[in-house]
């Protein structure tokens, strides 16, 4: 992945429609070759990368409830 550390804060980070104003979220964003996520309370620290086709993947089986405990 590259290195993002100034480019990072000029992505549009996104959080989930659904994260509550509790601060436990993460934001995602689209960067060249890859999609990023960081945690929301940690603005400034680390990234972790992921290709396009591994976050589609993780996209469809989180909807499709792959990841319920109660399953």
């Amino acid at each position: 992945m590259p290195q993002l550390t100034n480019e990072s804060e000029r992505l549009d980070w996104r959080k989930s429609k659904r994260s509550m104003n509790g601060g436990n979220c993460t934001e995602v964003a689209a960067a060249p070759g890859t999609v990023v996520v960081r945690d929301s309370q940690d603005p400034h620290g680390p990234v972790i990368g992921y290709s396009a086709d591994s976050w589609r993947s993780f996209v469809m089986q989180a909807r499709s409830g792959s990841f319920d405990l109660s399953r």
